[in-house]
């Protein structure tokens, strides 16, 4: 529409930090991309990206206001550097033709529920109960992350300042997943698995429960009519302290290394319509940003439960973060996998609980060091 030449480049998620990484050190970095909060923090904390505070304000007001997983500039340390388009959190799918024959019929409300409802209903190798990733991907570390917050651990102190994990909670925490993994429950693959591990091992009927923002229930809508039909959703679990609901945002930024600002602001601009939003929620697996985009009818229960969930999500969320401080060291270390590899230490190398949170700790505490300095 501008006569300027375009050249869209998809990189999957758990790629993006290399791959933005690599394009900064080569000074090849695009006008402007899509780009997580963690990945947006990190950047802007070292001046990376271009403030569009101006246009965050304006499509606020002209489009219903941003609703409260998207965060305000206390809870969220890059506010105004990025247009959010997406809010995407994890629902827990669960297999209820399979579940409820177990005697299993209703949702789980703790992760001892999900141990318990997986010991009696799986049949391995065949089934195993627990389809959720424990590699290096954000899958894992999401999932694992939300254990350890509903045990009551904590990455952090209140001020974001030094790493905490070295508790009581945390060792309850990987000891349940520990368990788990001794009674077979977690695919022995689970550890490998790249982005679209969890989703393909549901997908094919080996799992009763996995985490998914929704890209497994549009693939079960369109080529499993019977997988779709027997499948429930509900909020993740709860721990015996809390009942985390996280949620993380995508936005669009635009790299102060930009040579095109203007253009790439106009852009967001245009994207960030209503009708361009409307149709792009019907092929994306994100909850809405703003007013205007959650009246859209496919956010309706009737229309589809994953994107009434994700809608839910939108209006009620949490930072992805919480209840730890969402600033430059958290991200660090989410982007680097370290409470999956805690975990991976314990199942893959039996090392036992103690010495990997202690290792977990060490680790830790050199990601905030480091961000403090």
């Amino acid at each position: 529409m501008r006569g300027v030449p375009v050249k869209p480049v998809p990189v999957n998620q758990n790629d993006l930090v290399t791959q933005v990484s690599a394009a900064m050190q080569a000074k090849t970095m695009p006008d402007a991309l899509d780009m997580s909060s963690g990945l947006m923090i990190q950047l802007n904390s070292e001046h990376n990206l271009v403030d569009l505070t101006s246009l965050y304000d304006q499509l606020g007001k002209q489009y219903g206001g941003w609703l409260p997983a998207v965060g305000t500039a206390k809870t969220y340390p890059a506010y105004g550097f990025g247009v959010p388009y997406g809010v995407s959190g994890n629902i827990l799918f669960r297999r209820h033709d399979v579940l409820g024959k177990a005697g299993y019929p209703d949702d789980p409300k703790t992760w001892e529920d999900v141990v318990g409802a997986s010991i009696k209903a799986q049949d391995p190798p065949k089934t195993n109960g627990m389809g959720f990733a424990l590699s290096n991907v954000g899958d894992a570390e999401s999932f694992v992350e939300a254990v350890l917050h509903d045990y009551g651990a904590r990455i952090a102190n209140d001020s974001g300042t030094a790493c905490t994990l070295d508790t009581p909670q945390t060792r309850e925490a990987v000891t349940l997943l520990k368990r788990a993994w001794d009674a077979g429950l977690f695919p022995k693959d689970s550890t490998t698995w790249d982005g679209a591990g969890d989703n393909e091992a549901y997908q094919s009927g080996q799992t009763l429960f996995m985490a998914n923002p929704g890209s497994v229930q549009v693939y079960m809508a369109d080529n499993d009519p019977e997988l779709n039909e027997g499948t429930r959703y509900s909020p993740l679990p709860a721990g015996p302290r809390m009942q985390v609901s996280p949620a993380s945002l995508w936005s669009r930024v635009i790299p102060s290394s930009s040579k095109n600002k203007a253009l790439a602001e106009d852009l967001i601009k245009y994207l960030s319509r209503p009708d361009n939003m409307e149709e792009y929620y019907k092929h994306a697996i994100y909850g809405p940003v703003l007013g205007d985009y959650a009246k859209f009818s496919l956010f309706n229960e009737a229309s589809s439960p994953v994107l009434a969930g994700l809608k839910q999500l939108s209006q009620v969320g949490t930072t992805a973060s919480y209840p730890d401080v969402n600033n430059v060291a958290y991200s660090n270390y989410s982007s680097t996998f370290q409470a999956a590899k805690m975990v991976q230490r314990v199942v893959v190398n039996n090392q036992s609980v103690d010495a990997s949170v202690r290792r977990a700790q060490a680790d830790c505490q050199q990601i905030y060091q480091r961000a403090g300095k």
